[in-house]
């Protein structure tokens, strides 16, 4: 009997993405499977449901959820939803084990297989898995439309009959996926880019986007590739020269994360107050505290002329592009598990054994397993 893919209409706030688009709903059903999605899932993401071919249809969310022997999703699914899956139902998507405490623990109660998109490792074959590095760099295309949105000065030169108009500085922190993205797109709107990251091997990476790395002096790399805990009077150097650049620029992007614990803390209330009146911090990070010591998750505030910009689930904001690739990620994701459009994990294959977070009653991803039995 043909597995049932089930995909709802993501109910958090502000979330418009959608985990299964029309392609990928078309290459399931070649694959075998019985697609089943409730209506109006892909509508906020601008994929009606006359898109959607070869699929079957859910009036509602319960109805795909009890029927479904695998639920895609975007945000993790709430208590209540958990509730409603059949028994033995696989979930995969974005689970934030390290912030939904009942939600792992409902996945784990009720037996449900659980896989988590954002512990997928990082390896060279599961790249078209990896659904963290694509939200992330449409997250650092956004910021910076959202710092020069912000700006009330242009990013490129310009020579005018009135005069010429000298590029904006631009400073992104962080180079990562998002940061890397950020930079692409501020050089290309003609912005003059620095970029920092505590990792001295991405220099390069900075370099060839046409980026000023920002050195401090300071060297993090530790053994095995690792960065190295910093001395005190390391980490006061590599503040300083960062609070320097900072002050200088008009426009900082931070991007800098990571998964499972706060965001850590670079832009110091000192460090905005020596920005210039009409600069433009957009935190990247707000969601896990944010890297700026003033930012608010979700809003935009503003300290001595300097404006703060608390970034929430920027992909949701080009939900068009992002959930195409997050709905790519997934096929690519579950694709070896389909046989025939039947269900078939391989255990054996490190992919789903590293990304798995809960299965038969036992929550199998040891630091969310410790972290749980902490909290008790």
């Amino acid at each position: 009997m043909s597995v049932t893919i089930g995909a709802l209409r993501e109910s958090a706030p502000q979330e418009t993405r959608v985990s299964v688009v029309p392609e990928v709903a078309e290459k399931l059903a070649k694959d075998g499977a019985r697609v089943l999605i409730e209506r109006g899932a892909g509508e906020r993401a601008r994929f009606p449901d006359a898109l959607y071919k070869s699929v079957s249809w859910g009036a509602c969310a319960d109805e795909v959820l009890g029927a479904a022997d695998v639920v895609l999703t975007v945000q993790p699914l709430s208590v209540a939803q958990i509730g409603q899956l059949k028994s033995a139902a696989v979930v995969i998507g974005f689970m934030q084990p390290h912030a939904r405490v009942a939600e792992v623990r409902a996945l784990q109660q009720h037996g449900v297989t659980s896989f988590a998109m954002e512990l997928v490792p990082r390896i060279s074959r599961a790249q078209s898995m990896d659904a963290l590095s694509s939200q992330a760099a449409i997250a650092g295309y956004k910021a910076v439309l959202i710092a020069a949105n912000e700006l009330q000065k242009f990013l490129p030169m310009l020579t005018t009959a009135a005069g010429t108009i000298r590029p904006s500085q631009v400073l992104v922190i962080g180079a990562g996926v998002a940061g890397l993205q950020a930079i692409a797109t501020a050089r290309r709107l003609g912005a003059v880019v620095e970029a920092y990251d505590v990792r001295s091997a991405t220099r390069e990476q900075i370099k060839s986007l046409g980026a000023k790395f920002v050195d401090t002096g300071v060297s993090a790399e530790g053994a095995g590739g690792y960065a190295r805990e910093l001395t005190a009077q390391e980490k006061a150097r590599q503040q300083e020269v960062l609070d320097s650049h900072i002050a200088a620029a008009d426009a900082v992007v931070t991007t800098a994360s990571v998964p499972g614990r706060p965001a850590p803390k670079i832009i110091s209330r000192a460090a905005l107050e020596r920005m210039r009146p009409g600069s433009v911090v957009v935190d990247i990070a707000a969601e896990q505290g944010g890297n700026c010591e003033l930012t608010r998750a979700g809003e935009t505030i503003e300290h001595q002329g300097v404006r703060i910009v608390g970034a929430l689930n920027l992909p949701a904001a080009l939900a068009y592009n992002a959930s195409e690739m997050y709905a790519r990620n997934l096929y690519n994701f579950l694709r070896p598990a389909l046989a025939k459009g039947e269900l078939a994990i391989d255990w054996n294959d490190e992919v789903f054994a590293q990304s798995c977070l809960t299965r038969g009653g036992e929550i199998k991803h040891e630091p969310t397993l410790q972290a749980l039995e902490g909290a008790r």
